[in-house]
């Protein structure tokens, strides 16, 4: 779910901009939420919650270069993008670090490039890793790439796309760390990303591959919960 911030104190405008975001992100297939606000004060209050701001510069009051500045301040560090009428201020939004810079009214065609490359700078500043120990070596593992993991004896066997490789570690010290992070422990043997299930029955979980992986029958509401929950934060359910 992408979260999207959309500033400018002249209403339609804000709305516009708005119904145009939304129609685009639909097409993409991408799950978004948008947010309207009138001026930059508010905005602010509400800064933390957002993954891309559309931002206009010529409001009254606070305007949107000054927004800008007070949100890097505050370490917003994700992407910011101006609208205005005005070419004028192009190079003033380089010292905010801006995203991209639209001209009014918005070209849908360029609309949708700066959402698809904001998507996409999001995603690949939004991967969580972990970094693991095996022959004397760290490896960076992508959690997005993992489907389970599966304890064998002592040994905790990553079954990634494409590749399945171990190391030493506790189950239970793995499930602490991923916790908040979309994976469940459905059996005491496996560790499952909720993002790779595609049906799931009180016996167990089938993924996007076919693999079949156990639900303990002790852990099956629990596990229902979890992907309920999995989906209404991803977009699965409205």
């Amino acid at each position: 779910m992408v979260s999207i911030a959309v500033c400018d104190d002249e209403l339609l405008d804000c709305l516009t901009i708005s119904a145009k975001i939304r129609t685009i992100m639909e097409d993409m297939g991408i799950a978004c939420s948008i947010h309207q606000f009138g001026s930059g004060g508010e905005l602010l209050k509400a800064l933390g919650r957002f993954d891309l701001i559309f931002l206009d510069i010529l409001m009254d009051g606070m305007n949107g270069m000054e927004t800008a500045k007070r949100c890097r301040e505050l370490a917003y560090d994700k992407a910011l993008v101006f609208l205005s009428s005005s070419r004028k201020y192009v190079f003033d939004a380089y010292d905010v670090e801006a995203f991209h810079y639209l001209v009014k009214p918005v070209d849908e065609g360029k609309l949708r490039f700066v959402l698809k490359r904001a998507v996409e700078r999001q995603r690949q500043v939004a991967r969580d890793y972990m970094v693991i120990s095996k022959d004397r070596q760290s490896r960076k593992l992508f959690l997005d790439n993992v489907r389970y993991f599966e304890i064998r004896g002592r040994q905790i066997q990553v079954h990634e796309k494409g590749e399945v490789f171990t190391w030493y570690e506790q189950i239970g010290t793995l499930e602490k760390q991923l916790k908040g992070k979309g994976f469940f422990r459905c059996h005491k043997s496996y560790l499952l990303n909720l993002r790779y299930v595609e049906v799931y029955n009180r016996q167990e979980a089938v993924l996007d591959n076919g693999e079949r992986i156990l639900i303990a029958r002790r852990r099956y509401e629990a596990f229902g919960q979890e992907m309920l929950a999995y989906m209404r934060k991803n977009g699965g359910i409205l």
